[in-house]
């Protein structure tokens, strides 16, 4: 077991302890030494709320702290109102890492109601025509009806859990056909991604391909490689469908053969100003459990994408992990919300969240089984 990770593992549950004391709303960026929430419809909630709930569903599971688990409770029910939220396609990484993790590690089967009603609201998104489901809102303009984006594979394990849990196919099949058209839509032949691609909402037909985070049309944005790595791994976990395991596989060899040599990537893997641009740690930790969860169902090729996975989490723990905040803080600095937007060097609450889950794979592989529904962790920390 790396000692490295156990220190990494140490400091985030101790920085985590300090946010759950110090927090009042739901956090998204830390900048100039204290959290920022996203500012835009803070009363409806926002798509980053889970992974603050998932933070310290992961922090009570490795201490058992009654406190940490007074606080999942106290954070978790604040999000069930959003169970029936039309408004965002992210109920996924809203509920799944709130209420589905919450009924995993407290075995109280109570919590996963309001996931189950969450995975039949996001379903209402499915476009049959085109296949995929609705990303962001509509607002009234038609294209954004036929828009569809890469950040939606990562909120797929909702419906393949509702569909296991309810007996009923359709959230399952739903999911099985969104990735397939994402797969179409969405990965390039030479395994990058786009983030965006817009449908005609009634005939079904592809459009084009964008890029509403990355650097220009063709380029690849290293959080949604990483959304869209992690997201095909999983469907293949629950479907065995061939093609999803080969395009995870072509995603990840894409992403190692693009990395820098620290391994943690610049925030668009093909921005002409590297390397004097900005790096995103969240996009870093992102890759770490997409790899872990490729390594799970790909036995040929586990050793090389846990190897990569473990190279990659030892240099954000010598070289981004903030050491000894000793108040509120986030894990890991130089994240990169939207560079477009110039928003970056900062930490991120998601980021967070994929460091713990990375650190926990390697430390505690039996909650990372419990929490993740991983049936096969071939993960070893060495020295």
């Amino acid at each position: 077991m790396s000692a490295v990770f156990e220190s990494a593992l140490k400091q985030s549950i101790e920085t985590t302890r300090h946010n759950l004391r110090a927090l009042e709303e739901f956090p998204e960026s830390f900048q100039q030494g204290a959290w920022k929430p996203i500012e835009k419809e803070r009363a409806a909630g926002h798509w980053v709320d889970g992974f603050w709930t998932g933070l310290l569903w992961l922090a009570y599971a490795h201490t058992g702290d009654p406190s940490l688990r007074a606080g999942a409770e106290r954070w978790t029910n604040k999000l069930a109102h959003m169970k029936t939220s039309t408004g965002t396609h992210d109920l996924g990484f809203i509920f799944y890492l709130s209420h589905v993790l919450a009924g995993r590690l407290t075995n109280d089967a109570a919590w996963f109601d309001n996931a189950m009603e969450a995975a039949y609201t996001l379903i209402k998104r499915y476009n049959p025509r085109g296949e995929y489901l609705q990303a962001w809102d509509d607002d009234g303009i038609r294209k954004w009806a036929g828009r569809t984006n890469i950040d939606l594979m990562m909120n797929l394990a909702l419906l393949y859990w509702a569909s296991d849990r309810a007996g009923d196919a359709e959230p399952a099949d739903i999911a099985t056909q969104h990735a397939r058209a994402s797969r179409l839509a969405l990965v390039r032949g030479d395994g990058s991604t786009a983030h965006v691609a817009d449908f005609d909402p009634d005939s079904g037909l592809l459009i084009r391909r964008e890029q509403y985070q990355g650097y220009s049309h063709d380029s690849c944005w290293s959080r949604g490689q990483a959304w869209a790595l992690y997201g095909f791994a999983t469907c293949y976990r629950h479907t065995g469908i061939p093609a999803f395991l080969t395009t995870a596989g072509a995603l990840a060899d894409y992403t190692i053969r693009h990395l820098p040599a620290d391994l943690v990537p610049f925030w668009d893997y093909n921005s002409p100003h590297i390397p004097d641009t900005y790096r995103d740690s969240s996009a870093a930790a992102v890759t770490v459990c997409g790899l872990l969860e490729l390594a799970a169902v790909d036995s040929k090729n586990a050793p090389r994408w846990t190897e990569f996975a473990k190279r990659i989490l030892d240099s954000l723990c010598e070289n981004y992990l903030i050491r000894n905040a000793g108040g509120p803080s986030s894990l890991l600095r130089d994240g990169a919300r939207s560079v477009p937007a110039n928003l970056m060097e900062h930490g991120l609450i998601y980021g967070d969240y994929y460091f713990l889950e990375a650190l926990t794979a390697f430390t505690r592989p039996d909650i990372y089984r419990r929490a993740l529904d991983v049936q096969i962790v071939p993960v070893e920390a060495s020295e």
